[in-house]
């Protein structure tokens, strides 16, 4: 990752805050060391969010990416001092439990905690009340106590690491402005400031809330929001008094309110209280004043105390210490929120060498540097950070207005127990399909993925769940969720049913060198007669899988892809030659997947073409009409029975779903949704990218090595697949021993008692009577005993062989 003399790439780092001094330190130590950081304001606290950040340090996340950045944030700063004083203090961390809800979201976040390797327990009341004697022990019901989290001096420790990274040959340059990034040949060349060009062979912006600023500059769009957030401190405290050592600053936890969104935390003899308890207030980060306009520093707002008045009072009532004490000084600091509440890494293609670290917040400061860092230099992140890739958005969710009310409710839903099938509320509808109009006259229950409106079941179904016993739910996993689902699986297993495929995203590969392009980016060999299809892996130069795809060969120089996310298009791009044309016909098209065993005789009338197994082979495509309606279909089965994707354009959409529906009547078709899909997949074990493999794992871990051609030549990825020894963990299947049981994902499992990995898909399987949860751990034989915890139970499950349903495939292949 040299140039060919083999000096150090030039990189200019755009703003000297936690982010940009992590990320100087960590390129540094990784023999990049021609590193420049520009900052517009003084050092060390140059006047961004660093400067007035509380420095709150939470590990535990339903993110495994975010849990994995904050808990090597901890690592790295708990190793670092100046002048004698700690860069991170290990108070510990307390989350509050004050309403039987919350009480059940931390017996979640300890299975999170169990899940990504925090060390976590739940505490009773009392045990609150000695952790934190201020508080009011009768509001509380329990805890979360996390002994290892705690308290960032994050202006020390963008000092220390600016030392370390000037030490090895970087330089720090305050009071210089960014004024415009120049380009050529859609390269990145340099950076301009008000004192001069700096030459750039890398420009990566740090800049926090001005990073929609810079990327304006550098033509590259940043989505996100930047929103002040309230932050008070109240006068000196009798009960705290003697508490003056610099070097404890705090020595109780960080203590979190989540039912009154406030967080607390001490300095010295008096107590810092944030809250996200008031309104959004959005921030135009083209109008934030210079570090010298400011009134404090530009990232410090003037405080609204009526905005803070209700917090004061919920202040009050959990700790009545304060009853006597006042606000002694506030402020409204500002710092970002994205549409999903995830930050924005990665490499924009439409200027290369231009990097986002963006919407990073000090909890994660350094683990986010450290993967940009890896990402620059290795050319991969060692953890998945698909979430966080800024190329995850869709146009749709790229517009100023969307953009703004995302990231305006993620402000408001930072402390909020939320489902993790909980839809967003607005903008909705956003994305539809073209069976939308029928979909809702079949009463769809719709959630939300990705903009588009996704039925999970539909009501006109209800009557078939008669004579079907489906056990009952706890009110968690019920919710999100009908026994209709239980019908439509059942119906689909059956008969027939039609399920809207749209969302997923479709690809086309064109162009002379399609075949040898694909090749050499994917795992399975494409080299087929024109008809064929191809289930194959796209992987990164370690091995890892990036995503997995479906890959029909049209015609000779003709690929339709199906894939999983706008990230995959930005990939093959990245990688496509010139005579390669790359295009997202995802908008321009639609699909229904006609699934059951009844699926030909629905079918085979509507077509002139043979349709019986010889005559359209599993895992083959063809172009036909079905009634009026041109048709792509591919012999695809994601729920394990017999049926096809059937691909039209979106104007040709209804019509499709209309002589299908007609023609389905005397078969019993029925619509079935997402809920009864994820049920049936699970039983075949078909894996979803993302979900329960991502770059993190080889296609061997993560039982796709079939999907794997060694024989076939090269291709991206191979030389490490060589490398690769026996696999240490595997994707394994579960079966709840208990028939009434649940889980949902993200939930550890333990292997003789102790924490052994976690859970990445579950549903119940309906066929099965049995839920089915798949998870990541050790090689375990068939038959062996585990547990998985759900909401603080242990629920008993058992290794099984897959596939759990249809092992010989006889229902696909009829």
């Amino acid at each position: 990752m040299t140039d060919t003399e083999g000096t150090s790439p030039r990189v200019v780092i755009i703003g000297a805050g936690i982010v940009g001094c992590s990320l100087a330190d960590e390129l540094t130590a990784r023999g990049w060391t021609d590193v420049t950081v520009l900052e517009q304001g003084p050092l060390p606290a140059p006047g961004g969010s660093t400067s007035h950040a509380p420095g709150l340090v939470f590990r535990t996340s339903p993110s495994k990416t975010l849990s994995a950045f904050a808990t090597y944030t901890v690592e790295k700063f708990g190793a670092l001092e100046v002048d004698g004083l700690p860069c991170f203090d290990a108070v510990g961390g307390l989350e509050l439990a004050t309403t039987e809800e919350r009480w059940a979201e931390l017996h979640r976040r300890a299975g999170y905690a169990a899940s990504w390797g925090i060390r976590g327990e739940l505490v009773s009341a009392a045990r609150c009340k000695e952790l934190w004697p201020l508080l009011d022990e009768s509001k509380v019901l329990g805890g979360f106590h996390t002994p290892d989290d705690g308290l960032a001096r994050a202006v020390l420790a963008c000092r220390a690491q600016r030392e370390r990274a000037e030490s090895r040959g970087a330089r720090f340059l305050e009071r210089h402005t960014v004024t415009g990034i120049e380009r050529a040949d859609g390269r990145v060349t340099g950076v301009v400031t008000d004192r001069g060009v700096f030459p750039a062979d890398h420009v990566v912006s740090a800049a926090g809330f001005w990073g929609p600023v810079v990327g304006r500059m550098a033509g590259v769009d940043v989505p996100l929001l930047p929103l002040a957030h309230q932050y008070a401190k109240t006068r000196p405290l009798p009960e705290l008094a003697g508490a003056d050592d610099e070097r404890a600053e705090a020595s109780r936890p960080i203590l979190r309110f989540q039912d009154r969104d406030l967080y607390f935390r001490e300095h010295a003899d008096r107590i810092g209280i944030g809250s996200y308890a008031h309104r959004p207030l959005p921030v135009d980060p083209f109008t934030v004043p210079s570090y010298d306009q400011a009134a404090v520093m530009p990232s410090s707002l003037a405080f609204t105390p009526e905005d803070f008045a209700p917090s004061w009072e919920d202040c009050r009532e959990l700790l009545p210490a304060l009853a006597g004490s006042e606000i002694e000084e506030g402020f409204n600091g500002v710092f970002s929120f994205t549409p999903d509440g995830m930050p924005l890494l990665g490499e924009a293609r439409s200027l290369r060498g231009f990097w986002l670290a963006e919407a990073v917040w000090v909890t994660h400061s350094a683990g986010a540097a450290k993967a940009v860092a890896e990402w620059m230099v290795d050319g991969r992140p060692a953890v998945d950070v698909h979430a966080c890739d800024l190329a995850r958005f869709e146009d749709a969710q790229r517009s100023p207005a969307y953009v703004h009310d995302r990231g305006a409710r993620q402000f408001v839903e930072v402390y909020d127990v939320l489902h993790p099938l909980q839809p967003m509320e607005e903008p909705r509808p956003l994305r539809v399909s073209p069976f939308h109009t029928r979909q809702r006259e079949l009463g769809a229950y719709f959630l939300e993925g990705g903009g588009w409106e996704r039925p999970h079941w539909y009501e006109a179904n209800a009557p078939l769940v008669e004579g079907i016993t489906v056990p009952e739910r706890d009110a968690w996993s019920a919710r999100y969720w009908s026994p209709i689902a239980a019908a439509e699986a059942r119906a689909t297993r059956e008969k027939v049913a039609l399920y809207d495929m749209t969302p997923l995203r479709r690809l086309e590969v064109t162009g002379p060198g399609a075949l040898a392009f694909l090749q050499r980016m994917t795992t399975n060999n494409l080299a087929k007669k024109p008809g064929a299809v191809t289930y194959t892996l796209l992987l990164d130069e370690s091995g890892g899988i990036r995503s997995d795809l479906t890959v029909a060969r049209l015609a000779e120089d003709r690929f339709q892809i199906g894939a999983n996310s706008r990230a995959d298009e930005d990939w093959l791009l990245r990688h496509a030659p010139a005579d390669v044309h790359v295009r997202d016909i995802t908008s321009g098209t639609c699909c229904v997947g006609v699934w059951g065993p009844l699926a030909r005789a629905l079918v085979q009338p509507l077509t002139r073409d043979d349709v019986s197994h010889r005559g359209f082979g599993y895992f083959r495509a063809k172009e036909t009409y079905l009634g009026h309606v041109p048709v792509t279909a591919m012999r695809l089965s994601y729920v394990g029975e017999l049926g096809w994707e059937l691909y039209t354009s979106a104007d040709l959409g209804l019509r499709l779903w209309d002589t299908l529906w007609e023609a389905g009547q005397e078969h019993g078709v029925i619509a079935a949704g997402r809920s009864a899909f994820n049920s049936l997949r699970l039983e075949k074990g078909y894996r979803s990218w993302g979900h329960d493999m991502t770059t993190e794992h080889t296609p061997y871990e993560a039982g796709v090595g079939f999907a794997v051609r060694m024989d076939k030549g090269d291709f991206l990825g191979r030389a490490a697949l060589e490398r690769a020894g026996e696999p240490r963990r595997r994707l394994t299947p579960l079966l709840l021993d208990d028939p009434a049981a649940v889980v949902l994902g993200k939930e550890p499992v333990y292997v003789d008692g102790r924490p052994a990995g976690y859970v990445t898909s579950a549903s119940y399987g309906y066929t099965l009577g049995r839920c089915v949860a798949y998870a990541w751990l050790p090689p375990l034989a068939a038959g062996s005993a585990v547990h998985i915890e759900y909401i603080g139970e242990k629920v008993p499950a058992t290794v099984a062989d897959e596939p759990l349903f249809d092992p010989d495939m006889s229902r696909i292949r009829r």
